[in-house]
């Protein structure tokens, strides 16, 4: 039997975790199995502040994509999109301007068994299983070559997917391998988990465990304000730089200090040189 998108179901694995399955229990979807809303719940928890993290994050990307398309950026591609939760990328995008054409990629293939609905249509939008980790084969893909003009400026979403990078799996050079491959004038919207604003009193640094007794498709490694900013080497900083997410181009009021004191996760948006 396959999916819409032509995957064995198959290979759906429902015995461990999956990282965006567990995204989609934080952000309160239904799109998950119980392995996944068991890992989830035990993450919450040991650290009730993945919930408002998560949300923020998702509110950071909202808001990072309409910055792409009111900057003139008319392609993007959304590496890690996630269990589809609108509005989606293109959504937002099209908002702004309805040409924008997104190829969403991500390596859980239950993804695909929900892209026919939510991330596909008009012609301006694709979808295809492949992992971060394989630059050349997201580059290479026919869904890139249809959708991406590569000498055109582009817009590169890494939201929340290189946490789930170990270091001995270079997630730096991983990002300078796309950046080379992006005509200047492209931007890179990434955030990234850390533990900069956590003590492991609040539980964080267990909460990252569960993932790993859990047998999950991917761990997490939190990283600090230093080391997530060479990640935007090669890239110039847009106004206010690398930030906690709710402090990047906040709509409305400044979020206060306690607000911010419930979110650990960094973002920012590059410009290429």
């Amino acid at each position: 039997m396959l999916t819409e998108q032509g995957f064995p179901v198959g290979e759906i694995d429902t015995s461990r975790p999956h990282p965006a399955r567990m995204y989609d229990f934080f952000l309160g979807g239904r799109d998950n199995y119980e392995v996944d809303r068991e890992a989830a719940q035990q993450v919450i928890d040991l650290f009730p502040d993945i919930v408002p993290t998560t949300r923020a994050n998702r509110r950071f990307m909202h808001r990072a994509v309409r910055h792409l398309a009111k900057s003139g950026i008319r392609q993007i591609i959304d590496i890690g999109t996630g269990i589809p939760t609108a509005p989606n990328t293109h959504q937002v995008a099209q908002e702004v301007a309805p040409d924008v054409r997104v190829a969403y990629v991500d390596n859980d293939p239950i993804v695909a068994t929900h892209a026919g609905a939510h991330l596909l249509g008009a012609g301006n939008t694709g979808f295809f299983l492949a992992d971060l980790r394989d630059p050349a084969a997201i580059l290479g893909h026919p869904t890139i070559s249809k959708l991406i003009d590569m000498d055109q400026p582009i817009g590169l979403l890494m939201v929340a997917v290189l946490h789930f990078v170990k270091d001995d799996e270079d997630p730096a050079g991983l990002v300078a391998a796309y950046r080379d491959a992006l005509p200047a004038g492209s931007r890179l919207v990434l955030t990234h988990a850390t533990s900069d604003f956590h003590s492991p009193e609040t539980g964080v640094e267990d909460a990252k465990e569960v993932y790993k007794d859990r047998g999950a498709t991917a761990t997490v490694t939190t990283r600090s304000y230093e080391q997530v900013l060479p990640l935007f080497d090669g890239f110039d900083l847009v106004d206010p730089g690398l930030v906690q997410i709710p402090l990047w181009h906040p709509e409305g009021e400044l979020p206060t200090a306690a607000e911010l004191s419930h979110v650990g996760t960094y973002g920012g948006v590059g410009v290429k040189l």
